[in-house]
């Protein structure tokens, strides 16, 4: 799934392309990926794009006092296209698309929205008001605000007794972490996954501030700049730990670990993070039953 950096990285993409542009056409393809209904998409069209900007892992593209505001979900993604085909875009159970966006110009350029897989979870709003969109009005802080200090970092996980990787990944919580970026955060700590929020010391929450804001900065120093169709390539170059189960850490050459769950899994190293004790993977204990 596309987190923070990413977004962060096709927001500042798009804002090259689309920023003073027309919008000639808006085509659904996907009716699931359509959340809202009033304005239609068909009011975007003539209007001229302002600023693109992100809102955690939300994009928002605002043109002349409406927003289309994306959530890409686990496996959407923006294609961006010089040239787009002349031809209707048509549904298909074997077609990603959906939706398509062009542009005014004799260029016809603009970009795709697909989603592979059964499981579709890509979601697209038209708005006045991206409050509007329920998944933005629930958003907590975003931890590269310049505002985000340590105190208001330590505040949120005073009274949560839950553990702390699902607390970064709670996006009424932080905005724009995820799966993976919560691993990259965790082993940068050097913090177990499983440890419950409320039990940090001063000197762990200090801890942990600092490798969210440098790790989410770095990721995002290196997507600057990078075309679309390059992000997720990226993304995995720099992962540390997440999606590498079974390779040696980075730091310290043990190897990486993971626990499963129904949809999901994380990563961790347990030299780095948890003293060495592997932690247990439910799932995987119930197969070896």
């Amino acid at each position: 799934m596309p987190e923070l950096p990413e977004v962060e990285a096709l927001s500042a993409f798009l804002s090259e392309r689309l920023t003073g542009r027309v919008i000639a056409r808006v085509q659904p393809v996907a009716i699931s990926a359509l959340k809202t209904y009033d304005p239609p998409v068909t009011a975007l069209e003539g209007r001229t794009v302002g600023p693109v900007t992100r809102r955690g892992k939300f994009l928002d593209i605002e043109a002349e006092g409406l927003h289309l505001v994306v959530h890409l979900a686990r496996a959407g993604w923006l294609r961006w296209k010089d040239s787009l085909p002349a031809e209707p875009p048509r549904p298909s159970p074997r077609n990603p698309l959906a939706l398509r966006l062009r542009l005014a110009g004799e260029a016809g350029d603009g970009f795709d929205l697909t989603e592979a897989g059964s499981k579709k979870g890509l979601a697209v709003h038209l708005v006045r008001d991206p409050a509007q969109v329920p998944g933005v009005a629930r958003l907590g802080p975003d931890p590269l605000d310049p505002a985000f200090a340590l105190a208001d970092f330590a505040a949120l996980l005073r009274d949560d007794r839950r553990r702390i990787k699902g607390v970064l990944r709670d996006q009424s919580v932080l905005a724009g972490v995820g799966n993976a970026y919560s691993d990259e955060v965790l082993h940068a700590a050097r913090m177990s996954p499983y440890k419950p929020a409320a039990s940090l010391t001063e000197d762990e929450v200090a801890r942990l501030y600092e490798a969210l804001g440098g790790t989410l900065r770095e990721a995002v120093e290196h997507a600057r700049g990078l075309p679309a169709e390059e992000l997720k390539a990226e993304k995995k170059l720099g992962l540390r730990v997440h999606g590498r189960t079974g390779q040696p850490c980075p730091v310290c050459g043990d190897t990486i670990r993971e626990v499963s769950f129904a949809d999901s899994s994380f990563q961790y190293c347990p030299t780095c993070q948890t003293g060495g004790k592997p932690l247990a993977d439910r799932r995987l204990s119930r197969l070896l039953k």
